[in-house]
């Protein structure tokens, strides 16, 4: 039987795994029953996704005893495959998050005293390179310690298996359930962490790694002569946000041919604390003004800022004397349309080209697909899902995939890497803004211009925030009173079909379920509406909140601009 909050405060505390210093956290607390609850309450769930949350001492959070309690279940699940398995070995590697190398040595620790063979990143490294690495060394699993654009108390433990994606569900399950089977604080195993690098249990890898990814991250590029052209007086700002990608992304750009490149000095210091942001997430232009302010001092043309593990990218262009954002979806369409134009032109398109995104990204990305005769199919959130797409066509010799993306500043490119990578985004966005810089053009100009070739577009997500034991609740209250009770109509536009994306089921007004969506599994609410809009909501995986996606079709902007007004209104009576 599990053990109520209550039980499971004073198995911690009375625990002798804690030191003095733990003791007292928890000793504090006995008197706050909430907080005592928010800690206790429930286990943090292990998902595809692996584990994140805020950086305490419990149960339901993020320290040192919950890392060697996963990484033995991880551990476990290895071993099962058998001894090649263990052979094979897992690649670790951690952030720029306060505890990340302490909580990545934790691991490999627990992982070499279960006779897995261990490679473990000298320093932090990019979460793409992680993946990258998976399949370079031939691993049987990979392992990161991070919390990608998640404020400073988070921390995470994302899982990778063979193929370089985040785990397949079924070995998410069964890591789960040895966590379940496991006592936290006697159930593992574990060794001196210099013992084990002395005698090759745990070897460090470091710049050859990086050498390996920088070259297929460089062979990605397609006309480095449209860089070479504007070499001269094309400039460009970056931020790495504290993070990873403070020496690879710089060394992508300098490589294809960047001359003038400026990082920004404050915020190229590793920091998992971000002193010079509230939040180091590319999605947020407030948190570019130093980049900014470094923009206007050089006449820089261009800005990219990566998350703290470099896996998202964000980017800003110069119009006149301001800087203007370019959105996540945005920056995708123009990648698109890209890479289809300059592979097509240098000859490098491959036959039966395929391009993948989410359900929740936007629509103008199969528009531009389409009338390219390029393949497009969408999928669930989350690149796991776009990698198993990637890898079901590649298995079928259906299509070559040229470009995979989400709306939330993700994209992936080349067969290295089974996951967002920043680095390789930043390198091509970096030669697309080229492209556009010798015609004259920014890439708003050019997203303009693809608006009047391809209709018009627009986009927004808003946060429900719910956060603690309460949000849980009121999340999935919502989402089950949205099912029980569908709206028939969402901002003055009638609901003319709602796919749910749980069980698969579509329905019609007035008839009922009428078929099923071509897969399923997955705790979203899909809203198709009269006007040819479409109004989704899903619970976050990774953080405490309801995001609801708005993606719009107009005549015009003006009219796309409208209507997202109209369903904002809506999005607010959901609000608890």
């Amino acid at each position: 039987m599990p053990r109520d909050y209550r039980e499971e405060y004073r198995h911690w505390l009375d625990s002798p795994a804690l030191s003095e210093a733990e003791w007292s956290e928890l000793n504090a607390i006995r008197d706050d029953e909430k907080e005592i609850e928010n800690r206790f309450f429930a286990p943090l769930e292990f998902g595809t996704a692996g584990l994140r949350g805020t950086m305490k001492l419990g149960l339901h959070h993020m320290n040192v005893h919950i890392i060697r309690h996963a990484t033995q279940a991880f551990a476990n699940v290895i071993a099962a495959e058998g001894e090649q398995a263990k052979q094979k070995g897992i690649v670790i590697a951690h952030d720029c998050r306060l505890n990340g190398e302490d909580f990545a040595r934790e691991a490999a620790c627990v992982m070499a005293a279960n006779g897995i063979r261990v490679r473990l990143f000298d320093a932090l490294r990019p979460t793409p390179e992680l993946s990258f690495a998976v399949r370079y060394y031939g691993t049987t699993a990979g392992l990161n310690i991070t919390a990608s654009h998640n404020p400073k108390e988070y921390n995470g433990y994302k899982v990778y298996w063979s193929d370089g994606a985040q785990l397949p569900p079924q070995k998410a399950d069964a890591i789960a359930r040895q966590m379940e089977a496991i006592e936290v604080f006697t159930g593992f195993k574990t060794c001196d962490y210099d013992e084990a690098v002395a005698t090759g249990k745990i070897e460090l890898i470091g710049d050859e790694t990086d050498e390996a990814f920088l070259d297929r991250v460089l062979a990605q590029a397609i006309d480095k002569e449209a860089v070479r052209a504007v070499a001269d007086d094309f400039k460009i700002v970056y931020t790495p946000f504290h993070g990873c990608g403070y020496k690879l992304v710089p060394e992508a750009l300098r490589r294809l041919g960047i001359k003038h490149l400026f990082p920004v000095p404050e915020q190229m210091v590793i920091d998992g604390s971000f002193p010079t942001v509230e939040s180091p997430n590319p999605e947020n232009p407030e948190g570019f003004y130093l980049a900014v302010d470094l923009a206007r001092k050089v006449g820089s043309d261009l800005i990219i800022g990566t998350d703290p593990d470099s896996d998202r990218i964000g980017t800003m262009v110069r119009t006149g004397d301001t800087y203007t954002p370019v959105t996540g979806n945005q920056l995708g369409v123009l990648l698109i349309d890209y890479i289809i134009r300059a592979r097509r032109a240098t000859g490098t398109m491959p036959e039966n080209p395929g391009v993948v995104t989410s359900i929740v990204t936007t629509s103008m990305a199969r528009a531009v697909c389409e009338a390219n005769n390029v393949h497009f199919e969408d999928t669930f959130t989350g690149f796991k899902f776009m990698a198993e797409r990637v890898a079901a066509w590649e298995a079928a010799h259906s299509y070559t995939y040229i470009f995979a993306y989400e709306e939330s500043y993700g994209y992936m490119m080349g067969d290295y890497v089974r996951d967002k990578d920043a680095v390789t985004a930043s390198m091509m966005v970096a030669e697309m803004a080229a492209f556009y810089h010798r015609q004259g053009m920014t890439l708003l100009d050019a997203m303009r211009a693809l608006y009047e070739k391809y209709g018009w577009f627009q986009e927004k997500t808003i946060n429900l925030v719910m956060p603690g034991l309460d949000g849980l609740q009121k999340m999935q209250a919502l989402m089950a009173e949205l099912r029980a009770q569908p709206p028939k109509e969402i901002g003055g536009q009638t609901v003319v079909c709602t796919r749910d994306y749980q069980d698969g089921s579509i329905y019609v007004a007035e008839l009922g379920k009428v078929g099923s969506t071509p897969f399923w599994g997955s705790n979203v609410l899909y809203f198709e509406l009269a006007d040819g809009s479409s109004f989704i909501v899903r619970p976050s995986g990774t953080e405490p909140k309801i995001k609801i996606y708005l993606l719009v079709r107009g005549e015009s902007e003006a009219q796309c601009a409208e209507r997202i007004e109209n369903y904002l209104e809506y999005a607010e009576t959901l609000k608890r």
